[in-house]
Formats: C-alpha cells, structure tokens, sequence
C-alpha cells in the first residue's frame, strides 16, 4: 500500500453520516467486537451503534464505575474488563482473558487514546502518548491476533488522526529522550503510528482473510480534550473568546453520533474489501493531501502515513520494545 493507492469509494456518505446511518441495514447478530475506549465520547457512540445491529460488544476499562454509569443506558449484550492500556501487565491479563473466553473475534476497533498531554511516562519510560496510543493497541492486537485469525473476515480499525500531518516517526528518537518535547508533535508521531499501524496489520491479517484500516473520525468535542487548557483551544480557533465553539467549529467539527462514523464505515462496508491498510475519513477513503488545497491541514492523507517501508520499519521496533517491556 502506498499514497497512491488512496482513492475514494464515492461510497455516498456524507461527512456527517452518523454511526446509526452508515450501519443501516446491516446485521451482526452474532458477531463479536471489543472497541477500547467505549464507554465516552465516539467510543460510546461506536458501541451504541454495534449493540443496535446486533453485535456483543466487550468494553476493556481503566474505571469499572465510571464504565457501569456510561454504559448503563444502553440495550444489548455489552460487558467490560478491565485493563489499562499504559499497563502491559493489565493489557497482558486482558488478553489472556478473552482469549479464555472468545471463540471469535469479529471486529476489534482500537479507538481509546490521549491527545496533546504534558511529558509524561508509562511502561518501561515510553513517551505516553506513543505508549499509550500505539504501544499499548500494538500489544493488545498482537494478543489478540491467533482470536482474529481464526475469525472469518475479521477486521481491525486504528484510530489515527489528522494530527498525522504534524509529524512523522521520529526515528532517531522517538521516545522523546533528547528531542524537547513538544506535546502536538509527540501525538502527531502517535497517530501517524497509528496509520503505519493499521497498514502493517492488514499484511499480517492476509492469509487469514482480514483487513485493518487507519480511520480519522474528524474533529469532535469529547473528553480527548481535557489537556487542553480554553486559551489554547481559543488560539486554535476551536472556541471563540466567549468559550463556546466558533464558527469555524461549528462548520466542521462532528457530534459524538458523527464522529463514529467512520470507524463503522470502516469496520463493515464491502467498498474496502480488497483495500488493505488504507487511511479513511468522512466515510470513505481519504484522498492524498493536496498541498495547494486550502483544506490540507484537515483534509487528506500524507505519504509518511501510508509507506510500506517505514509500516514494516515501525513493526520491528514495536515488535523489540515490546520483548523489551
């Protein structure tokens, strides 16, 4: 996969498709997902949007009762365990859980993550937001993958971002231990590693018939933003001096209800099938990043993202800190 194999679908979806929408008509009566980060913002909505077509959803949480209380109001067959994606002691527990208790595993949508934090370190000293974004996805999905490849058109979704564009891998350093940290670069990195994520997986998920996409849901007010402090969200132009969302916000962020859409896209439309790895937003497949277009900062997909190489590059890596950890 590379950037030119990023063409849209016309799949008929406008950008502010709801979850509900996109998944109309579709029928996962008997099919199994875990959605990591589902019980706030998108992740609830994904989750809402799967138990109404049927599927059994498995919500992996850091808090039991702030989980129960998001997750109470919902109809269907959902259930949590715990586990803390900065832990690789608790990813490890969780794994070796469901494997014990799964004989499927349809849909793995890897959607929790931090954005824009101070310095900070989990496991064995990795940059949080590397660690928690990537690292953490990286050692859940390789527990998992023996429950994927046994399942028959299994599929994974890495929630990247348009934050991609900030930043590539930085190789010589990622782990932020002589580079000064710049909190926007570092997630910028993450979600980049993200997309390279989902694009070294769909190779692996090959010969067993499944596929894995990298998904920008788009701009959302969600807890996401609780790093952010109202000044810095007024300088990016997301709230205006008043602290309510300006204008510019209001015409392109997404509610919760539309920010999972995409990822639902992703996780059931036979418009991918033979598409492996691909970067998607707004329902479809993203376009590569025009730079002459007023919207290249939010729009499109950059070619760091979408390298086979630097894909296969950040596998080793991950596949060495993790035997390290």
């Amino acid at each position: 996969m590379a950037v030119e194999d990023q063409v849209p679908t016309q799949s008929g979806f406008p950008a502010k498709s709801t979850g509900a929408e996109v998944l109309e008509g579709v029928d996962l009566t008997g099919q199994t997902a875990i959605v990591t980060g589902g019980y706030s913002g998108i992740g609830l909505e994904t989750v809402r949007a799967l138990l109404d077509r049927g599927a059994s959803v498995i919500v992996p949480v850091r808090s039991p009762e702030k989980a129960a209380e998001a997750l109470s109001g919902l109809n269907g067959d959902v259930s949590t365990a715990v586990m803390d994606l900065g832990d690789l002691t608790s990813v490890r527990a969780f794994v070796e859980e469901m494997t014990g208790a799964l004989s499927r595993l349809d849909l793995l949508i890897n959607n929790a993550g931090i954005m824009a934090c101070p310095e900070a370190r989990v496991g064995p000293g990795w940059e949080s937001q590397f660690g928690i974004n990537h690292m953490g996805h990286f050692a859940l999905t390789a527990g998992l993958t023996p429950l994927l490849q046994r399942t028959e058109n299994a599929r994974v979704v890495a929630l990247s971002s348009t934050a991609h564009k900030m930043s590539d891998i930085l190789w010589d350093d990622i782990q932020y231990q002589r580079t000064p940290y710049d909190k926007w670069r570092a997630y910028g990195q993450a979600k980049t590693a993200n997309a390279l994520f989902a694009n070294g997986l769909s190779r692996r998920l090959k010969p067993s018939g499944g596929l894995a996409f990298a998904v920008h849901p788009g701009g959302i007010f969600t807890p996401l933003q609780r790093h952010l402090p109202k000044e810095e969200q007024i300088a990016l132009g997301w709230l205006g001096p008043d602290g309510a969302p300006s204008e510019q916000a209001r015409a392109l962020f997404k509610t919760p209800e539309q920010g999972c859409s995409t990822t639902l896209w992703a996780a059931s439309s036979p418009l991918l099938a033979g598409k492996p790895g691909v970067y998607c937003e707004d329902c479809d497949i993203a376009p590569p990043t025009d730079p002459e277009s007023p919207a290249a900062r939010y729009q499109g997909v950059n070619a760091h993202a979408c390298s086979d190489e630097s894909a296969e590059r950040l596998w080793e890596i991950s596949e060495d800190l993790l035997a390290q950890a």
